[in-house]
């Protein structure tokens, strides 16, 4: 079965909408592994457009499971995992107009840079995994980087799903490109997109690791509460 990391990103989206002190991302991280996740997933962007500073220091002290920070290779934001060490950081583009991420990390092309912040990263002790599309220059890119874990970008399959076409096509690539990706020494992990309608042939791909899920489960909260609805994509997971 594979592990599920809940992305609380857009609990702190809700506070900054009334730019107030609730909802807390931290107390969600809390019912969040109260409710069997197995780690805390958050993104501190560069415009701060939802997790803060403060939330990322408050979410290192409390976080019990893994807490796994999003990043971008910019210098300030890696001299700030530097300083905080979650337990990983995953790299992934970032575009300031983007509403969400956008594809996936262009490893092959940006090599050098990469690999440098990968190299200061795990100096620090910090696990890194790198969120690219599921490619084979990109998997062969990130196994030459030095990294051990790799994030498959869903986004084209969730979209096909979603749609209601036929998204077999875009499911077997994923299923390919894991399998690719261990024969690479890799440890296979997915998301973006993910909601509880399409979540679970994904969940059963042979080898997946783990899938991080953030605004679907947000989303569910509205209605059945944090616990419910990490608890039902476990469920839908098994």
């Amino acid at each position: 079965m594979a592990k599920l990391g809940v992305n609380i990103d857009h609990v702190a989206t809700i506070r900054e909408a009334r730019k107030t002190f609730e909802p807390d991302p931290t107390e969600a991280a809390g019912e969040c592994e109260r409710a069997g996740c197995d780690g805390i997933v958050c993104h501190l962007r560069k415009d701060r457009r939802h997790i803060n500073d403060s939330d990322l220091e408050g979410l290192k002290k409390s976080v019990q499971t893994r807490l796994n920070l999003e990043m971008s290779v910019d210098p300030e934001i890696v001299d700030i995992a530097c300083r905080t060490k979650p337990h990983q950081a995953t790299i992934v583009p970032e575009r300031r107009q983007e509403i969400t991420t956008e594809g996936g990390l262009d490893v092959a092309g940006n090599f050098d840079r990469v690999k440098e912040v990968v190299e200061k990263l795990k100096a620090e002790g910090i696990d890194v995994s790198l969120f690219i599309d599921p490619e084979p220059a990109q998997i062969e890119a990130s196994r030459r980087i030095g990294v051990k874990m790799i994030e498959l970008h869903t986004g084209r399959y969730s979209e096909v799903f979603n749609a209601g076409e036929d998204s077999s096509g875009e499911l077997e690539n994923l299923k390919k490109m894991t399998g690719l990706g261990m024969e690479n020494g890799l440890v296979i992990c997915a998301g973006h997109g993910l909601n509880y309608n399409n979540v679970t042939p994904v969940a059963h791909i042979p080898g997946m690791y783990e899938l991080n899920i953030g605004h679907s489960i947000i989303s569910k909260s509205v209605f059945v509460g944090i616990a419910g609805a990490v608890d039902y994509m476990k469920e839908l997971m098994t």
